[in-house]
């Protein structure tokens, strides 16, 4: 198991693309925190994987609240002894054209996917510091990427969160702190709006040489591998899992 004796958070845990990455890193021997805004402890992906024998705290959290994201951190220390590695997931779409988009729309995105990614990497980087070593991987999309329409809010977040990841990877690059980023184009609640609209549907296949959505369960190998020692000397790169839709 590539992931023994690792311990990880995982945030936007509950569903999609957060849960199928929670149970690949716990097969592969990773203990975690599980975080959502509205996980429960007896919740199916908790049962799952402690039965996988992994264990696991559950913490319901608000990213987008540093004090939060800090007692998150702390309860994993406290609980499981130390950080090794972050999948950085936690998002949230709030869709409207340019000229539409309101004042609550625009912040609560900004805050969410930008402000959280950021706590989250904040708070994770001290106790991964102090100990020398740690592996982040944060979550932007092809928006973030190449602008989309209907979408302006989620695109400067997720531009920003790619950003963002590679200023953090040049600082903690020092301390041995690996900053990566995934940009996936998966079947997931957020793309439904995509996959249920047949013409909106095509449009977007067109675009996917692999012309298909990947099931969450594809971006899970990616993410393992990041956290993992395999991905030793890779910092400050993206890798776009979206069936050749972005080719950087």
């Amino acid at each position: 198991m590539r992931l023994k004796g690792k311990v990880g958070i995982v945030t936007g845990a509950r569903k999609g693309i957060g849960e199928a990455v929670a149970v690949g890193l716990a097969k592969e021997g990773a203990d975690l925190c599980l975080v959502s805004r509205s996980i429960e402890p007896d919740s199916e992906l908790v049962k799952e994987v402690e039965s996988l024998g992994r264990k696991v705290v559950v913490k319901q959290v608000d990213v987008g609240d540093r004090t939060q994201t800090e007692e998150m951190v702390d309860e994993t220390l406290n609980k499981l002894g130390k950080v090794d590695f972050l999948f950085n997931n936690a998002g949230i779409s709030k869709p409207g054209m340019l000229w539409k988009i309101t004042q609550e729309q625009w912040d609560e995105v900004i805050r969410i996917n930008l402000t959280g990614t950021f706590n989250c990497i904040q708070a994770v980087s001290r106790p991964m510091m102090e100990q020398g070593q740690g592996s982040i991987i944060n979550v932007t999309s092809s928006a973030g990427l190449l602008g989309t329409i209907g979408q302006a809010n989620y695109t400067a977040a997720k531009g920003g969160v790619y950003a963002l990841g590679k200023s953090a990877a040049k600082e903690l690059a020092r301390k041995n702190i690996r900053v990566n980023t995934i940009a996936p184009m998966a079947e997931t609640d957020m793309t439904q709006t995509i996959a249920n609209d047949p013409k909106f549907k095509e449009k977007y296949l067109e675009r996917i040489p692999l012309h298909r959505f990947a099931k969450p369960e594809e971006v899970a190998p990616v993410v393992i591998f990041l956290a993992s020692d395999e991905s030793s000397y890779i910092t400050g790169q993206i890798i776009c899992v979206d069936g050749g839709m972005v080719m950087p």
